[in-house]
């Protein structure tokens, strides 16, 4: 097959044969890669722009003025967590859940709205901040950031309902999930509600814990919900209440823009500031402390047994600490708030410190039975879904600790709102410990919703694996090693005060996105033009072994 013949056709794929379900799954995972792109471009931009003088050559001066700097800073994150990472993570589980349970996706329409809402909603706030120069930095945190002199209006306005627009495709997703765990078919048709919670939030693990302790016999042997499903069903509780806050907090904003567009001027000074901020980094805190963290434990967990083929070790122990998650997700948001002199010392304590240092315990737990799982199974090959998923626990086994030493009270006068925060652990946890974990999800789920598809090139693929496994974890080295030397984070460098680590990162930064670009054309070759482009087209057969409705289609 000629190579042109292959990059419109690819190899053997064949977008008429997939259902609806494999369809939904697989238009969320395009349009998140493709964010990935554009946040990874608008990164390098950042990165070079921080380099000082010594980059005007390569990218336009444009770039270094402090509007479309901050701009680009602020609609980074909502790119990259929204648009791309929410996107992968919720395609791959509106696919999972059905394939684990076997039973019918309760809406293959309510998916596609979910992936649509949160495109369009992340497409706006990047329109936002390009064509408005929205740049409040932090999306929506105090100061609010409806400052009619400083911004505009209008753009305030896009920016806010886009993000209203992911929150509430983030809701039809959690509403899809839970209706289908909860629907009383196939497996679980004689299950009661009161079962399937007990499961879902892993109290029958610790149940059966304490039962062995006593003595007794266990409190079920079989559980109502396999354990990735229970790792989804705790997860999407702190997604929920994370999107209940950032709605709140974007209606919120959305008033006093509002307001001011009509001429009416609202005090901000109304809204108690310190009061806002514990109520907006609880819920944003969720994302990270408590999504992210049990997405990937449970993601973990699945692959594991998924490549070993065998049951996951001290399983029990994983059902019983993502209760125990539960509750210390909720408790830790104080260590964002470790700086601001207003928040009370026993909370920073407690929650800054106490509760936080305990996550490395649970998070570390998570890790040590994902390794003991494959250890127990020697001798395995050295799949790319075993590669990437060894990578998502290096980033992990890297970028937690990095966030114990943060927060600490001592540590955080030096640390805080430098570049350590942000290239050390958010970084390297991001695109290292959580992206590793979700290609390897990725590759394990590629024969499944492509119908045995070959990846056009094995070359490629262990050549995208390198690249962005060094270029992630170095650009992070490099951006909290300048932490550590003073360089704030959200501030614009313009003369090279830290030029060495920049450029040292900005040449990680750049492996990252030559590693993107590899893992896409790779994917293009594999599917083709016409696959690529009939993924978005409607599916002729609807029905699949989950027992999808044809009307969804």
């Amino acid at each position: 097959m000629s190579f042109t013949k292959t990059l419109i056709d690819g190899t053997n794929f064949d977008h008429k044969g997939l259902n609806a379900l494999q369809k939904v799954t697989l238009r969320a995972v395009v349009m998140a890669f493709l964010f990935y792109g554009l946040v990874a471009i608008e990164g390098m931009i950042m990165r070079l722009v921080e380099v000082g003088p010594a980059a005007k050559g390569i990218i336009p001066e444009q770039f270094f003025h402090p509007e479309h700097f901050f701009s680009i800073m602020t609609v980074h994150p909502i790119v990259g967590i929204f648009g791309s990472t929410y996107q992968l993570v919720f395609g791959a589980f509106t696919f999972l859940v059905p394939y684990l349970t076997k039973k019918p996706l309760y809406s293959v329409k309510l998916a596609n709205f979910t992936w649509l809402s949160i495109t369009i909603g992340t497409a706006l706030a990047w329109i936002a901040a390009f064509a408005w120069q929205y740049a409040p930095l932090y999306t929506l945190y105090w100061p609010l950031p409806a400052d009619t002199e400083q911004f505009s209006i209008i753009g305030g306005i896009v920016f806010i309902v886009g993000i209203a627009l992911i929150m509430i495709g983030t809701f039809g997703f959690i509403y899809n999930i839970y209706a289908t765990i909860f629907a009383r078919v196939g497996v679980h048709k004689n299950k009661t509600t009161k079962e399937l919670l007990i499961s879902g939030f892993g109290i029958d693990g610790m149940l059966n814990l304490i039962n062995k302790l006593r003595g007794r016999p266990p409190y079920t042997k079989e559980p109502a919900l396999a354990l990735p499903v229970v790792a989804i069903f705790r997860g999407t509780v702190d997604t929920f209440l994370d999107a209940v806050v950032i709605l709140g907090a974007g209606v919120l904003v959305l008033v006093y823009l509002i307001a001011d567009l009509g001429g009416i001027h609202l005090n901000v000074a109304a809204i108690d500031a310190l009061l806002y901020k514990n109520f907006f980094w609880w819920g944003l805190d969720l994302v990270a402390d408590g999504l992210v963290l049990i997405y990937v434990a449970g993601s973990w967990y699945l692959l594991a047994t998924l490549i070993t083929g065998q049951k996951l070790f001290m399983e029990n122990v994983a059902r019983a600490a993502l209760m125990l998650e539960l509750l210390v997700s909720w408790m830790v948001w104080s260590h964002h708030l470790l700086g601001d002199q207003g928040q009370p010392e026993m909370m920073k304590l407690i929650s800054g410190e106490m509760v936080t240092a305990f996550e490395l315990l649970t998070q570390g737990l998570a890790l040590f039975i994902t390794l003991v799982t494959l250890w127990k199974a020697r001798p395995l090959k050295m799949t790319f879904e075993l590669k990437y998923l060894l990578g998502g626990l290096v980033g992990f086994g890297l970028a937690v600790p990095a966030a114990i030493i943060q927060a600490d009270m001592g540590m955080n006068r030096v640390l805080h709102n430098t570049q350590w925060i942000i290239g050390a652990h958010v970084h390297i946890a991001l695109i290292v410990g959580l992206y590793m974990t979700l290609y390897s999800a990725v590759y394990v789920l590629w024969p499944l919703v492509t119908n045995n598809t070959e990846l056009w090139s094995k070359k490629l693929a262990n050549t995208h694996f390198w690249m962005h496994l060094i270029g992630g974890i170095g650009m992070g080295a490099f951006m909290g090693m300048a932490g550590l030397d003073g360089m704030m984070r959200r501030h614009l460098y313009v003369n090279g005060e830290f030029q060495t680590d920049m450029i040292l990162a900005a040449i990680f930064g750049a492996m990252l996105l030559i590693a993107w670009a590899i893992f896409l054309f790779n994917i293009i070759m594999s599917v083709g033009v016409k696959g690529l482009v009939g993924i978005f087209l409607p599916a002729k057969d609807a029905t699949s072994s989950y027992g999808l409705d044809p009307e969804d289609a």
